[in-house]
């Protein structure tokens, strides 16, 4: 017997090993893997999940070996790794169709329904084992102590329901060893594989994101002035000392503005365009990646370049150039890189944009100037997401929820409405933007509130307070080694409202309070431009008896407020 047991044992090893690498395709080649099945997978993919890791099971039946009457398989294995990867929904249904399957088959009549039970309550109760693994579901200690459990068990059921007895103590003693432990380390290998081949992704999409931000940070200064030659070329080789490409090239929509790489010889700036797919992307605006040299279309037959990606710049809803990456023989363009430059595009694309929008807004009213400049802060989004991007692997939910707060922060800063808001609005944005700067600067940043009942209802003008917190805070308590606090304090006086923003800062001498105030250099980088947009548009709104009050010792602190009527007059 033992050598029966010991060749059952390998037969089903060898057989989990093929298995193996099918599941672990259809988990990552196939479509399923690209609508985005990862360590924790979203809901609208559980169903899916459910389906497969069932199939999967019903491939395990099918992958044992018929003994006694009934099978030894690899059930187990997939019907435990879908409940810790998914949960109770994946674990469920990949029980119900893997173990309602084992009840419908016409084999091993006498152990049918303890094995078919079996399999279901083994999915079922990996699903909610993983829910008390918090995040660390794939883990292989896990895996090992539930599959000796849950595959004992299996066994134990079979030997008190299956029918006649003596039948099925037989099988279990043949069957016993093999089940428990393939199934058991199989489960092992296969959330360990899995484990693997997540954290694989995660530091793979992390170095994107972070080659990205490098290159956007670095982009930033240049592209601020517009698409020309000059910002082009210094682009390109920003781009050029990151991405490893046979040549980096930026048009505009006739000519060639940076060159850099293979074929400079004959796509020089200046130079006309010279390949067919540029000018159909600056025609279509369709993003391409090309893989052969007929597809690019270079005029000149001697051009080196035979792979390319090549993604539209966006103006003011107008093409107004590409970016281009391309690939010879030796340096093959990967999808990768085809990702990589529509982010760029996209990013840079944004950054014309903005640059646009100063230009114009320049020829308008210098205090809707100052409002429009005080929505957009590319260098606290870029901070922000590198914040955010540091959380990913350590702390997850914490990366969830600050991206959450960088969405309300960045659509209550380019949704003005009417130019007026709820001040229960205005204040949950500070409190996304004090929750992000907290989770960049620690304890370093702290803040205090006092709200009088009732006033979140009434109507102030947007991005009256926010711009006045952010100042505080950059300007005043991160001016410290160990920081400070950020009071916010929201009160009722008789027919206003008052307004009353302190911290206990670096502060600020006469000359510099004086400059904050009535600055001069309005479009070169004045760190206090929010704070003069503030002041400007209280007057114009209410009078010059509402407009801010500042007081401020060197080493003490800044105390700034006003007042605005009661709710009748704000919304006029």
């Amino acid at each position: 017997m033992l050598e029966y047991i010991l060749t059952l044992l390998v037969t089903l090893v060898g057989r989990f090993g093929a298995m193996l690498a099918i599941g672990l395709f259809v988990l990552t080649l196939a479509p399923v893997g690209k609508l985005g099945v990862g360590r924790s997978p979203e809901r609208q993919y559980r169903w899916m999940l459910g389906l497969i890791f069932g199939l999967l099971g019903i491939m395990g039946t099918y992958g044992g070996d018929i003994v006694l009457g009934s099978y030894a398989n690899l059930r187990g294995v997939y019907v435990i790794t879908g409940g810790l990867l998914g949960g109770p929904l994946v674990g469920f249904l990949a029980g119900l169709i893997a173990g309602g399957h084992r009840f419908l088959i016409d084999i091993g009549g006498f152990s049918t329904i303890p094995c078919s039970l079996a399999t279901f309550l083994e999915g079922i109760a990996a699903g909610y084992v993983s829910l008390h693994l918090k995040g660390n579901n794939l883990n292989w200690r896990a895996a090992l102590v539930f599959g000796l459990v849950a595959e004992s068990l299996h066994q134990l059921m079979v030997l008190s329901m299956a029918k006649p007895f003596d039948q099925a103590l037989e099988l279990v003693k043949v069957i016993a060893l093999p089940m428990v432990a393939v199934n058991t380390f199989g489960a092992v290998l296969f959330v360990q594989t899995l484990y693997l081949l997540f954290e694989y992704r995660s530091n793979r999409d992390s170095s994107r994101i972070s080659q990205v931000m490098e290159i956007a940070n670095r982009t930033l200064a240049h592209l601020r002035f517009g698409l020309n030659e000059d910002s082009a070329l210094k682009t390109a080789r920003i781009i050029w000392d990151h991405v490893p490409v046979a040549a980096v090239d930026i048009t505009g929509t006739d000519s060639v503005l940076a060159h850099l790489g293979v074929g400079d010889d004959h796509h020089g700036p200046g130079q006309p365009l010279r390949t067919r797919a540029t000018r159909k992307v600056l025609q279509t605006g369709v993003p391409v990646f090309l893989r052969t040299k007929s597809a690019i279309g270079c005029d000149n037959p001697d051009c080196p370049l035979d792979s390319a990606v090549i993604v539209p710049l966006r103006k003011s809803g107008r093409i107004v150039g590409c970016l281009k990456l391309y690939g010879t023989e030796d340096i093959r363009l990967q999808k990768v890189h085809f990702e990589l430059a529509k982010g760029l595009g996209d990013l840079f694309s944004t950054q014309l944009e903005l640059q646009d929008i100063q230009t114009k807004n320049q020829l308008l009213a210098k205090a809707e100037i100052r409002r429009l400049q005080t929505q957009i802060n590319p260098h606290f989004l870029f901070n922000a997401l590198n914040t955010i991007g540091s959380f990913t692997r350590t702390k997850p939910e914490r990366a969830r929820s600050l991206l959450a707060e960088l969405a309300m922060y960045m659509r209550r800063n380019l949704d003005a409405g009417d130019g007026f808001t709820r001040l229960g609005e205005e204040l949950d944005q500070i409190r996304s933007y004090l929750k992000i700067e907290q989770a960049r600067f620690g304890d370093r940043v702290r803040s205090r509130w006092r709200l009088d009942t009732g006033v979140e209802d009434i109507r102030i003008p947007a991005l009256i307070i926010q711009p006045l917190v952010e100042n505080g805070v950059k300007h005043g308590i991160l001016g410290k080694d160990e920081g400070g606090t950020i009071a916010i304090r929201i009160l009722r006086e008789d027919d206003r409202l008052r307004v009353e923003i302190e911290d206990d800062g670096v502060g600020m001498t006469r000359e510099t309070l004086h400059s904050v105030l009535v600055g001069r250099d309005e479009f070169d980088g004045d760190d206090h431009i929010g704070v003069r947009n503030c002041n400007q548009r209280l007057e114009q709104i209410y009078g010059s008896s509402h407009t801010l009050s500042i007081t401020s010792r060197p080493g003490r602190g800044t105390l700034v407020s006003f007042t605005i009527p009661q709710p009748e007059a704000a919304a006029a």
